[in-house]
């Protein structure tokens, strides 16, 4: 059986990538399963989709605990233990990584002799309602798997995205090419591993927790378009700030990659974050080419923060 494993944060389409590589898997004759796996159901968390494929029916259930081909659509990811990018990687798991940073340097990181490819940089489009991060990471899946053709993919692609009109459906027909012709030195690469036995099923390292009565724990919406009074910045746990003295004002760049949209431009040019929406994904923080956004802890900043307002008021006439 071949198991896949998708890596990325909410929004970036993992979901979608699982199922345009279950589809394709699925039109070249094998049996297929594929699901995302969610943590916090928000746009930047951590979260994981998997694909499970055979030539037999598939009776095994439940998350991919170890990965024959292993791809990350957002390097940050490797920083973030929760997201648990590593688990169950062995020595035989084919990874394809989205990043800048070079295979080298990539396998003295992680300490690790695995064959590793390097997804192509994503080009950038003024108006991109539709990333194709999730098209460009599964026609990789589906070159290195060596079960699927160029034909099918675009088969695929076109089946799944079509309901999302033909601007679409032409952006992620391209980046699932792109994705596809730049995993050609690894084709078939992935080698699929001994169906699992039923007694060595692990218990999930998952935390139990007391239940509060529905009134108390569902959300209580009264009206539409009101998620602005949803103050989200409260789940925020280090704060991006930024050092105006080393910003170059390219905004487009922190603006493009914050996954909520909360970062605008202030009347000098320069990066404005709305903190009562700002998660703290840190994704802006990465992302800065100038490092000119640090990740505060973010009791630290509010400290700093009361002691500005306690010197400011003291230094006011009464």
């Amino acid at each position: 059986m071949y198991r896949i494993r998708f890596h990325g944060r909410g929004g970036q389409g993992m979901k979608t990538a699982s199922r345009l590589l279950g589809t394709a898997l699925f039109k070249s004759g094998l049996e297929v399963q594929d699901a995302p796996r969610y943590g916090a159901e928000r746009r930047g968390a951590a979260m994981f989709a998997y694909v499970r494929a055979d030539r037999q029916p598939i009776r095994e259930r439940g998350n991919v605990v170890s990965p024959d081909l292993l791809l990350v659509a957002d390097d940050t990811l490797f920083q973030v233990p929760v997201a648990g990018v590593m688990a169950g990687v062995t020595a035989e798991t084919v990874l394809a990584v989205a990043s800048t940073t070079s295979e080298m340097i990539w396998r003295d990181r992680l300490k690790i002799a695995n064959p590793i490819y390097l997804l192509p940089h994503s080009e950038v489009v003024a108006d991109d309602d539709f990333p194709d991060v999730s098209a460009k990471i599964a026609g990789a899946a589906a070159r290195l798997t060596g079960l699927v053709s160029e034909a099918v993919l675009l088969q695929a692609v076109e089946e799944e995205i079509a309901q999302f009109g033909p601007k679409a459906v032409k952006l992620n027909l391209h980046a699932a090419l792109e994705g596809f012709q730049a995993m050609a030195a690894g084709e078939g690469s992935v080698r699929e591993s001994a169906d699992l036995p039923a007694d060595s099923y692990e218990k999930p390292e998952w935390i139990d927790l007391d239940l509060d009565l529905a009134a108390t724990a569902a959300p209580n919406i009264h009206a539409a378009a009101n998620s602005v009074q949803v103050r989200t910045g409260l789940w925020r746990t280090l704060r991006p700030v930024l050092d105006p003295k080393i910003c170059g004002k390219c905004t487009w760049i922190c603006g493009s990659s914050c996954p909520d949209g909360v970062i605008g431009v202030d009347a000098g040019g320069y990066p404005e974050i709305d903190y009562d929406h700002c998660k703290g994904c840190m994704i802006c923080v990465v992302q800065c080419p100038r490092h000119a956004i640090a990740a505060i802890p973010e009791q630290e900043a509010v400290d700093a923060l009361e002691k500005t307002k306690t010197a400011q008021l003291k230094g006011m006439p009464s």
